[in-house]
């Protein structure tokens, strides 16, 4: 039996264990395409034209689980089956993800255009164990019980899908905005026997406005980035993730033109079920919040101005989802710059 197939059939008896209260609900894998704590601080800003590259370093490390019990009638003998699971899940995952942007040197409508695309590789782990209770009471009052326990472990380093940007952003005084979308692109490699897959094997379209505020004088910001990720389905799996919703924010405290630190957050949350007929358990929708140090530096190498971001979050609040803590170590680079 593949390994997806079996992790199914076992988390099934068990739906209920991934939860904390309400329907058994998550998006396929409980993971989306969209990175969260990618847009906090200077979220609404847009650079100069030119060209960039950014190296996203991301690191996710969370686990889920709990407890569900099922009972079965058996009407053709007349006994009562009852099972009972205890689900442990453990999932790390380590991306990075190039991203190449052009802001165009051209204004358009006001603003200032750009179009990126990023091509993520990394490593991902996924553990899984199952305690589960079988009982049978024989009409005659005898019982019957068994125990086992499952362990499902599942790794793998991969490419994952590549994404494309398109943004554009507009700056006037001391507030800066921006909307752009993203477009998840599924050609990397995906199998449907693991659940340790970097890819999504379905087109996905983010879009995120954001807003920042900056105060050069008294060195004060505040950001906020909110958007929507709408999933297509996976053909081989017949999944359909519903609507999700993002928001992000930062409240930083620039120390000079080079440095500045403060805390950021996001909250996610599912707004639409999921569908289709591969999501046998229902209707699933999460949720989580987080909540972390944001430490920005730019140094210069010769001529160079080097952009770097350091933040952690730390998840709670968590419902049908993993929770967890998520780390950023972002560098920045200007391949060119166009002048004045």
């Amino acid at each position: 039996m593949a390994l997806r197939t079996k992790l199914l059939a076992l988390t099934a008896i068990a739906a209920a264990a991934i939860q904390t209260g309400g329907e058994a609900r998550s998006a396929e894998n409980a993971t989306g395409f969209y990175l969260l704590g990618s847009k906090t601080a200077m979220g609404g800003y847009v650079p100069p034209p030119g060209t960039y590259l950014t190296d996203i370093n991301y690191y996710y490390s969370g686990e889920a689980g709990g407890a569900a019990a099922v009972g079965i009638a058996l009407r053709q003998t007349g006994a009562l089956l009852n099972i009972e699971a205890n689900v442990h899940i453990d999932a790390d995952a380590y991306i990075n993800a190039p991203f190449a942007l052009w802001i165009a040197p051209e204004k358009i409508a006001g603003g200032n255009v750009g179009f990126g695309v990023m091509v993520p590789v990394g490593r991902k782990a996924v553990d899984v164990g199952i305690d589960t209770l079988l009982q049978v009471t024989l009409p005659s009052g005898r019982v019957l019980d068994a125990d086992r326990h499952f362990d499902l472990d599942d790794a793998s380093t991969k490419f994952g899908d590549p994404v494309l940007n398109a943004l554009i952003g507009w700056h006037e005084g001391n507030w800066h905005w921006t909307v752009g979308a993203l477009l998840n692109v599924p050609i990397g490699p995906w199998e449907s026997d693991s659940i340790s897959n970097l890819s999504f094997n379905r087109w996905a379209l983010d879009t995120t406005a954001a807003i920042t505020w900056l105060d050069p004088a008294k060195g004060t910001e505040i950001s906020v980035a909110a958007g929507f990720t709408f999933n297509g389905e996976n053909p081989d799996t017949d999944y359909k993730t519903g609507t999700e919703f993002h928001v992000e924010w930062a409240l930083m405290q620039h120390l000079s033109k080079t440095s500045s630190i403060g805390i950021g957050g996001y909250h996610y949350q599912q707004v639409t079920g999921d569908s289709g007929s591969g999501a046998r358990l229902g209707d699933f929708e999460g949720r989580v919040t987080a909540i972390g140090p944001v430490l920005n530096h730019t140094f210069t190498c010769g001529k160079i101005p080097i952009s770097t971001q350091l933040e952690w979050m730390h998840e709670f609040d968590a419902e049908n989802r993993a929770e967890g803590d998520s780390a950023f170590l972002n560098v920045t680079i200007p391949l060119s710059v166009a002048g004045p």
